[in-house]
């Protein structure tokens, strides 16, 4: 069940840069270890819901329903383009500034869970997955698929933590710089806004 393969493929997967970890960069470069932290616990809760989808057959439902693939999508390239408007805005939440005010733990988690929580692609992926690394035993399927899930946000985390803590070190020599904090805001403003539009052109 849990392979040489199957973690190769898990990290490949983790270690590929997304929303998740553009948002986790900006939150350690924008304010440092602790805000890194909590935003990769974010992301990784968000990623809850989708395995339970896909555990319980709720993602083949998603992916037949062209209605809901559509809200949950749209819903989801709207708040993209809020985060973008977030890191530009002077005063943003993700902007990157030396005086940047510390939001609280559970607002930057709560901000990273949404971003995986309004993407709809990450059900049907798990629904893909996952299956072609059980053992092909109906009575323990619901298992073996939590229990690879369970890897998956495991590896997740520690993939984001160490993202986080490497921006966070480099948050300093950004701060000495306002036309590089400046053109970091504006970078990942572009990020967030090429993101929405990726999400939008999704297909169920």
């Amino acid at each position: 069940m849990i392979t040489i393969q199957f973690l190769l493929t898990a990290f490949v997967v983790v270690i590929t840069p997304g929303t998740g970890v553009i948002y986790t960069l900006a939150l350690g470069l924008g304010q440092g270890r602790r805000a890194a932290l909590w935003a990769a616990f974010g992301c990784t809760f968000g990623i809850v819901p989708h395995l339970a989808a896909a555990i319980f057959g709720l993602a083949a439902i998603l992916h037949t329903s062209a209605l809901l693939f559509a809200v949950i999508k749209w819903a989801g390239v709207a708040y993209l383009l809020y985060l973008a408007f977030q890191a530009i805005k002077e005063d943003g939440a993700l902007n990157v500034q030396a005086d940047q005010t510390t939001q609280s733990g559970w607002q930057i988690a709560r901000r990273g869970a949404l971003i995986n929580i309004l993407n709809p692609k990450l059900s049907i992926f798990f629904l893909a997955l996952l299956p072609p690394f059980l053992s092909n035993t109906a009575a323990s399927a619901t298992t073996e698929m939590a229990t690879l899930g369970g890897v998956f946000m495991v590896m997740t985390f520690a993939v984001f933590c160490l993202y986080g803590v490497f921006a966070s070190a480099a948050r300093h020599r950004l701060l000495g710089s306002r036309r590089a904090m400046k053109w970091m805001g504006r970078s990942f403003a572009a990020i967030f806004a090429a993101l929405a539009g990726r999400l939008a052109f999704e297909r169920a």
